[in-house]
């Protein structure tokens, strides 16, 4: 399944030119670009990406996984929906950018209890920036973060500073990877 998802990333999500012309979300310039969207929301992608983050998380038996909207939704509800095939459901959950500020003011949506036990989640790492803000807000709104889990790691720093916050972190495919496979296909 691996393979495969390796081979719908590099055809669907990631990029790579000599010269930096991806412009990141830190204002940087970048050879490579990872939008995992084209493949997290094709029906194989979510499938693959479901099913491996499943695999990732399910020796933890969470009580949730989700993190920061929009990148991290697709893999969350992809994964509950694996993890309930498997017979071992796992709720989703997503954290806004802005705190709702209407009805109950809250980070996050989705059906915790406090102290709930979760796997914060998201597409990619670069510096870790929006799964750390995942972290802090999950930890916000009373839920207890015991992994982070990340798609792509572009493998500069950010899982790093990703395990600064928690100790458990880990990713489902590298940066290496992607281009190692693109390298082999030529």
């Amino acid at each position: 399944m691996k393979q495969e998802l390796l081979d719908l990333l590099c055809r669907k999500s990631f990029k790579y030119t000599s010269e930096p012309t991806f412009k990141l979300v830190s204002g940087r310039m970048s050879h490579y670009y990872v939008n995992c969207k084209p493949t997290t929301l094709s029906p194989r992608g979510m499938y693959l990406v479901g099913q491996l983050m499943f695999e990732a998380i399910a020796d933890l038996h969470p009580d949730g996984v989700g993190g920061l909207t929009f990148g991290a939704d697709p893999i969350a509800m992809a994964t509950a929906f694996a993890s309930e095939l498997k017979g071992q459901p796992v709720q989703a959950f997503s954290i806004r950018k802005t705190r709702k500020d209407h009805g109950i003011a809250r980070w996050i949506e989705g059906d915790l209890p406090d102290g709930a036990r979760v796997v914060v989640i998201d597409d990619v790492a670069t510096t870790g920036g929006s799964t750390i803000k995942a972290i802090e807000r999950a930890r916000e709104e009373g839920l207890q973060v015991v992994r982070a889990v990340v798609l792509v790691d572009r493998q500069e720093g950010g899982l790093d500073a990703i395990r600064e916050h928690v100790p458990d972190v880990r990713a489902l495919i590298t940066r290496e990877e992607l281009m190692k496979k693109i390298t082999d296909s030529k």
